[in-house]
């Protein structure tokens, strides 16, 4: 049962904003789970943006006795930033970021990504010391309260090293910058308690010898597990000493706000290779001379991680063939200066010579070959992602053990998969660092599981802390599965310390309580996430939130991942309900369903951008179609069918309506038109589309083109054909024309079908779960466009990239004989035809001028943004792609129906380009250049019309 306490929402509301307190059961299961395996339902959501709040928050916390735990990405995989009690959101608010001394300092606050982060510094070749594999998604908040490390990273480069200061409020309310000139004063007269416990505490580690070289060794090598009492050896100030308990600390001693790190130089040329070897011990004792070389990712991956991707497209064909006995490392070489590589070449074939290896060592400076064995390896979690049963989580571990005892780990780890049942189990790692992951799939279904999970954990644990003395943690922290474990690593005297350490700082014991420090011995097998089946689409899904920074309603309701946790809780309450000894609560379960309408289907865009960053290519747009097309009567399928087959008509309807929208608007405003519309809305209760002065221009007319001896067919869109007119020049050329103005320019004669109207790439239909009228209006454009181009001899070309994009992947739409019609197609982007075909013809004379780019969805998913910019630098003088680029959300219709979803999706990149005042404006989409300019104020507008100025 999830009841909504209406006292605690008011008074959170009364503190921060009732718009940044989140009560309803939607939004408190949405933030439920992270990346682990753990599941808590916290009482509230906040979203503070400003440190006086967090520390308002702590006071009230204390007056209430309510547990607080921060959250930023919630990748953490091991159950850090969930809570039952207040879960305080730092993604939306804390995302400020500053470049300092030329580069060498970074000022950043939570939640910034950290991909992001080192595309601002990439500018200055700098780089920030962590590079967790989930970079792209995690958060600095995360990576800073982790002590997050990475594939290259190693011990000296992480988060710990590589302070400079940070500002932090405690659980007393205490606000400090460590850089502040009077920061050491502030500290111990308002805190004395603290400044005096930290000397305390440090004079106790000094004087027990044994643990002071423990300590000291123990942090040799990669470890997170507990709190970094290397600080107490590190430094004799307490103020510094704080400084970097804080970090690695998880969340769980206060609130880290800002940090300034110190950047690292940039590596932009890499030597990349895949060395193959007989058996683990081979690859293992080849770890060490290729660390001496020079080496700086050494991946160690055994013969069931291979046997993973194996099957992977552009996967070598040796991988199969290799013995069950066999191992790989993939090494790579990194370097600031070009220079270097002759030496790589020299240091990676001397060291190679004296290895035993199963073949010819293969190394690659070629950008695409090195991607391709990264994918290789970074393949290998999803894989098991992928295959798992359904209603299994997929578990990630990591541990570190002694170098030269690495291969007999990795029997013993192989034994233990062997004895618990784990046969799919794979292990692959950081070799150079002794830094070992497994991957397993487990369910927590049944007590069965669970209990065959505790002792596998024991077990495990054991192994590492028993046998060879390593690390239970080497980068993912310790969280709820490795708390109890903690003494067995390190033992009592440290764990006591530790236990003082949170008493000093957060003596209420309220801060994300039961992370690092945890007197329940089963807290590793306490609050564990359930996945009940759903919906075949997402089944699969690990709700690691990789998907999270790609989705364009990210701010405004639901993220790919969340509407997965909000329909398995669904999913759950059904159950429920059937079950005559636990009652349902139906008024959650009517809450749940009634707002998933708005927050789940209708602000998703299903631009399908979540697939691309999901480990296991999981499009949750396919969830949201098929659900809109189990929520239309047959009826309504019957009435969209009817439109396709009569779309001349609708395409005659729309030019109409835009016409008459331009004249309302001179007439009584963009306002006057919105009030008619919200009337008309409230009479009807239909949801119907907002003006906005970005609509485009209706197209005047379509020139009439000859088909004798076209070399393209030119196929314009729907929306080209219809509003295809910039909409801040209703007199300016149409995309069309502009189209044709270039082709001729370049000598490229092309063909537009004088019957093109009333054909359409179906996408209209199919976004909104129309199937049958979106696979009719697919049947008759394929026949047409095989029809137009001579049985697929001509190359037919779209001027719309999400509409080129629907074409070239509807194959799972489509009948037999459609499918075998569009496999002889050869379908253009406008993008690919402007760079391949049109831009080595033409004369091109670059402007004085600078443009800023929207790559969209559809580009970027066809990989065309590399050719957009390459036709943008060929014809301006400087050609920008925001850092923050994001979908538009316009979604075709989306951002007419809810404008709210384009404004929130666009906020990051509309703030970026509006800092600057460019001289152009463009894209390769028309919706997305009408999402763009009604976000921005700013004339977006086609590529075409650029490369089009540009040869005259």
């Amino acid at each position: 049962m999830i009841d909504v306490n209406l006292e605690l929402r008011d008074a959170l509301a009364a503190m921060l904003s009732p718009t940044r307190v989140l009560t309803r059961p939607i939004e408190r299961i949405a933030f439920a789970s992270d990346a682990s395996f753990y599941r808590l339902i916290p009482q509230a959501v906040v979203q503070p943006d400003s440190v006086d709040e967090i520390a308002a928050l702590f006071s009230f916390s204390h007056k209430r006795g309510i547990p607080l735990t921060f959250r930023a990405a919630g990748t953490s995989l091991s159950g850090q930033s969930i809570t039952d009690g207040i879960l305080v959101d730092i993604s939306k608010h804390w995302s400020q970021i500053c470049v300092e001394e030329g580069g060498a300092h970074l000022r950043v606050q939570p939640g910034v990504i950290g991909a992001y982060a080192n595309a601002i510094l990439r500018p200055y070749q700098r780089r920030i010391g962590p590079d967790p594999a989930s970079i792209d998604a995690c958060m600095l908040g995360g990576i800073i309260a982790n002590n997050s490390s990475g594939m290259c990273c190693g011990v000296q480069e992480n988060a710990y090293h590589t302070l400079h200061s940070l500002t932090f409020v405690l659980p007393n309310g205490l606000i400090l910058d460590t850089s502040a000139p009077d920061a050491e004063r502030t500290l111990k007269g308002e805190s004395p308690e603290i400044w005096q416990g930290l000397l305390d505490l440090r004079a106790c580690l000094l004087a027990g010898e044994k643990l002071r070289e423990r300590v000291h060794l123990r942090y040799q090598t990669k470890n997170t597990n507990g709190y970094s009492l290397n600080a107490f050896l590190d430094y004799d100030n307490p103020l510094d000493m704080i400084a970097h308990l804080m970090i690695g600390s998880e969340g769980t001693l206060g609130y880290i706000a800002e940090v300034v790190l110190n950047t690292l130089p940039d590596y932009p040329f890499k030597y990349t290779g895949m060395l193959y070897f007989p058996t683990v011990q081979d690859a293992a004792n080849a770890i060490l001379p290729l660390r001496d070389s020079g080496a700086r990712a050494l991946e160690i991956m055994d013969r069931a991680a291979l046997r993973s991707v194996e099957h992977l497209p552009g996967a070598p064909s040796l991988l199969a063939q290799l013995p069950e006995s066999a191992a790989a490392l993939l090494v790579e070489y990194q370097d600031n200066r070009a220079d270097r590589f002759e030496d790589f070449l020299r240091a990676s074939k001397s060291t190679c010579a004296k290895l035993m290896l199963l073949s010819e060592p293969l190394f690659t400076q070629d950008v695409d070959e090195q991607a391709a064995l990264w994918k290789l390896r970074k393949g290998m979690f999803p894989s098991i992602g992928a295959t798992r049963q359904q209603g299994t989580s997929v578990i990630i571990e990591d541990v570190t053990f002694p170098l030269p005892r690495l291969a007999d780990a990795i029997d013993d780890l192989h034994d233990l998969f062997q004895k618990h049942g784990y046969t799919e189990a794979i292990i692959f790692g950081h070799a150079k660092d002794g830094n070992l992951h497994f991957v397993i799939a487990q369910s927590f279904n049944t007590p069965a599981e669970i209990e065959r999970y505790d002792q596998f954990t024991i077990d495990i644990v054991e192994l590492v802390t028993g046998k060879y003395d390593g690390a239970l943690k080497a980068e993912h922290g310790t969280g709820r599965n490795m708390a109890p474990f903690v003494e067995s690593e390190w033992g009592a005297t440290a764990l006591s310390m530790m236990r003082d350490l949170k008493s000093l700082l957060d003596p209420s014991g309220l801060l994300n309580p039961g992370v690092i420090i945890n007197q329940n011995p089963r807290a590793h097998v306490t609050d564990l996430k359930t996945l009940p089946v759903v919906e075949s689409e997402v089944d699969r899904c690990i709700e690691c939130g990789f998907c999270e920074p790609n989705c364009p309603s990210r701010r405004l309701t639901l993220t790919p991942r969340q509407r997965i946790v909000v329909r398995r809780e669904i999913a759950r309450q059904r159950l429920a309900s059937s079950d005559l000894a636990s009652p349902a609560d139906s008024a959650t379960l009517t809450s749940l369903i009634t707002d998933f309408k708005y927050a789940g289907m209708d602000t998703c865009a299903v631009d399908g951008l979540c697939a691309s960053s999901c480990p296991v290519t999981i499009n949750t747009g396919d969830l949201v179609k098929h659900l809109r097309a189990d929520g239309i009567s047959a009826h309504g399928q019957q009435t969209a069918l009817t439109l396709s087959k009569h779309f001349k008509t609708v395409e005659q309807a729309v030019r109409l309506g835009t016409r008459l929208g331009h004249l309302a608007e001179k007439v009584v405003g963009t306002a006057g038109i919105l009030t008619v519309t919200r009337l008309v809305e409230r009479f009807t209760g239909r949801n119907l589309p907002k003006w906005n002065p970005a609509v485009l221009h209706p197209t005047r007319h379509i020139p009439m083109t000859h088909k004798e001896g076209a070399e393209y067919i030119y196929f314009p869109s729907c929306i080209s054909r219809t509003i295809g007119t910039p909409s801040d020049d209703a007199k300016a050329p149409s995309l069309i024309e502009t189209f044709l103005i270039l082709a001729d320019r370049a000598g490229v004669k092309v063909w537009i079908p004088p019957d093109a109207a009333g054909h359409c790439c179906g996408m209209p239909f199919g976004s909104k779960g129309y199937t049958t009228a979106n696979q009719d209006m697919l049947h008759r454009t394929l026949v047409s466009f095989w029809d137009w181009s001579e049985g697929g001899r001509l190359p037919v070309v779209m001027d719309t990239s999400s509409c080129a994009y629907t074409l070239r992947s509807c194959a799972d739409d489509l009948s037999p004989s459609d499918r075998e019609i569009w496999q002889r197609l050869t379908i253009l982007d406008s993008l690919e035809f402007a760079y391949d075909i049109l831009l080595p013809r033409l004369e091109v004379h670059p402007l004085p001028v600078e443009v800023v780019l929207h790559p969209n969805c559809a580009a970027r998913k066809l990989n065309l943004t590399g050719k957009f910019v390459a036709i943008s630098k060929a014809s301006a003088a400087s050609t920008t792609v925001p850092y923050s680029l994001d979908c538009c959300g316009f979604a075709g219709d989306r951002g007419l129906l809810f404008p709210e979803l384009t404004a929130s999706a666009t906020s990051l990149e509309s703030a970026e380009v509006n800092a600057h005042n460019y001289d152009g404006y463009y894209s390769s989409n028309l919706t997305c250049e009408m999402g763009m300019a009604a976000a921005t104020g700013k004339p977006y507008r086609s590529i075409l019309y650029l490369l089009e100025q540009a040869t005259r």
